[in-house]
């Protein structure tokens, strides 16, 4: 990185960077279609958007003439600045682009930022560059549907979407590793290994194949064990309930655009977005005592969510989903004890997915929440109580809380240096009080208990897909559907490899390889399929009674009996 680089870099965030070139596309466009309607342009983790109301929908062939618009106004290097102006002003200004008015309507106080550059003028709370010539590295990679606020009721609109950087190297490196990520996409993967696949009788449901649904059971039966010895009790509650319960719950509020709603013998219910409802009803059905607590009440609940159709993708976003969710019922003195218990058990999943890094992060209140701001400081202090009890490094994310709670968040780099969040622990004093939970004290009297919302995988299926993407299709040995297969060099073997072939399956997932191909068109076969071990007999096996274990990357081993397989095969499905 060059020195100006490395200045521009000390000076400016790369959210700020990012923020401005979101600026700079909306200037773009402005100046090759001028009736473009802007409406909101935000950074991002990966880069920025803009969403624009068009008077004819952008194609992708539109990206290159837009983008060399914009390095035309970069080189211009036009200052960048931001002021305050009068909302009455204001909507002077945006009298004829009524998003801007309703954004002006909801900004608090009497004036609002405005950003300028030369002609181009925009509505922004500030955070920029100095000017468009510090703008340079970018790219933009994708058009897509969105819709005003992320209200399917409200406008539709067209987002494009890009990111930029404050080194030609920095982007470079971005886009080899999009590049990867396209080699390596989890839904081109699950096709061609047949996994799971999607229709157009069902957008956004997944369809899981038989290999696929292995896969997810030896996840479920993995955590299942896990959540088992360490005393959860596991449930199951109903995918459809009275939409009364979700009112109560607060879903109802917060996300019943996302919600699926039928009319039942005159009576209205929603299919469930989230399990917590459910399971404490399972609470509420009986009094409890102090000695039951903590109650850990475990489910593998399946959730249905109504997301737009241009933020589907694979299985990273879907509309029906299966959570491991988790919700524990216990008295403030075990908040702490339960948080410290709850990441270790974390831990131990993702070191058995081979995730041995994880970085923790504590958020905190959203603009959108319920209850009182001492309920959130209360509810926030234990978590970092917990966190410090534990002695574990975190980090605060503002803002990044439910609308219930503040969360604690489990977090991992992958193998393409893509960033993950891959549990959860929210803390929850406000259901307890919605439902009027109780429980019978050790004096006689009736408290209220906490509740920790635990979810480890989260989503199975999105597990799954960011499984398959860091492991780039090779997942671990115990998660593979099919383990091994047995290869033949002729004909003549293929009596012993039958005879293998019906002593392993009790031990592990195989296959025998009864097709008359080469050794050679074997392997290749079993490579293509990501099968972690290819069990080779031929006459030299056969008389000594052993095998030859090549692995799918080309490793060999000669010689091993069949007795060691066994023993080497219990080890990595411990």
């Amino acid at each position: 990185m060059s020195a100006d680089k490395k200045n521009l870099s000390s000076s400016y965030t790369l959210e700020q960077l990012r923020h401005s070139t979101a600026h700079l596309i909306a200037h773009a466009v402005l100046e090759l279609f001028p009736d473009t309607q802007l409406t909101i342009g935000p950074a991002t983790t990966d880069g920025f958007f803009y969403d624009f109301l068009p008077t004819r929908n952008f194609k992708l062939e539109d990206l290159p003439s837009i983008e060399a618009k914009m390095h035309e106004i970069a080189k211009r290097n036009l200052g960048i600045e931001h002021t305050q102006m009068s909302k009455e002003e204001a909507r002077k200004l945006f009298k004829d682009n009524r998003f801007k008015l309703e954004l002006i309507d909801g900004i608090p106080g009497e004036t609002v930022g405005i950003a300028t550059q030369g002609d181009f003028v925009d509505l922004c709370k500030g955070g920029h560059v100095a000017s468009t010539g510090q703008i340079q590295f970018f790219k933009l990679n994708a058009i897509s549907g969105s819709y005003w606020r992320a209200d399917k009721t409200n406008t539709a609109l067209q987002r494009i979407s890009g990111t930029a950087f404050f080194s030609k190297e920095d982007l470079e490196m971005y886009e080899q590793k999009k590049e990867a990520a396209i080699l390596y996409d989890h839904r081109k993967i699950g096709k061609q290994l047949d996994y799971f696949s999607f229709h157009d009788e069902g957008v956004g449901f997944p369809f899981f194949h038989h290999k696929g649904k292995i896969v997810l059971n030896a996840l479920r039966h993995f955590m299942r064990s896990t959540l088992q010895d360490a005393h959860y009790c596991e449930i199951e509650t109903p995918a459809m309930l009275s939409d009364e319960l979700w009112r109560c719950s607060g879903h109802y509020e917060f996300y019943r655009n996302n919600m699926y709603f039928s009319n039942i013998d005159e009576k209205n219910y929603a299919v469930k977005p989230m399990n917590c409802p459910g399971s404490i009803l399972i609470y509420k059905e009986r009094p409890r005592s102090y000695r039951e607590l903590p109650l850990r009440l475990m489910e593998f609940g399946k959730v249905h969510r109504h997301e737009l159709s241009g933020v589907l993708h694979g299985l990273f976003r879907v509309r029906a989903f299966t959570i491991d969710d988790t919700h524990i019922y216990c008295t403030l003195d075990q908040i702490e004890q339960e948080i410290v218990k709850n990441i270790g058990i974390v831990t131990k999943v993702m070191k058995k997915c081979g995730i041995d890094t994880l970085q923790i992060f504590l958020s905190t209140r959203p603009e959108k929440a319920m209850g009182s701001d001492e309920m959130w400081t209360a509810a926030i202090d234990g978590l970092k109580n917990a966190l410090d009890k534990a002695g574990l490094p975190y980090t605060i994310a503002e803002g990044d809380g439910a609308f219930y709670g503040p969360k604690i968040e489990f977090k991992f780099t992958d193998s393409m240096d893509r960033v993950w969040t891959c549990g959860t622990i929210q803390l929850d004093f406000f259901q307890p009080e919605n439902f009027n939970l109780q429980y019978v004290s050790s004096d006689g009297s009736l408290k209220r208990p906490v509740i920790l919302h635990q979810a480890i995988y989260g989503s199975l299926e999105r597990f799954f897909g960011v499984l398959l993407e860091h492991y780039k299709g090779h997942l671990p040995f115990w998660l593979s559907p099919v383990q091994a297969r047995i290869l033949t060099i002729s004909e003549e073997q293929k009596p012993t490899a039958l005879a293998l072939f019906e002593s392993l399956k009790k031990h592990l997932r195989i296959e025998l390889d009864t097709s008359s191909e080469t050794l050679a068109s074997q392997i290749k076969d079993a490579q293509l399929h990501k099968i972690p071990w290819m069990i080779i007999i031929g006459k030299k096996e056969v008389e000594n009674n052993t095998i030859t274990l090549r692995h799918v990357d080309g490793k060999q081993e000669f010689g091993i009996t069949k007795e060691i397989l066994i023993d080497r095969i219990q080890q990595l499905n411990a």
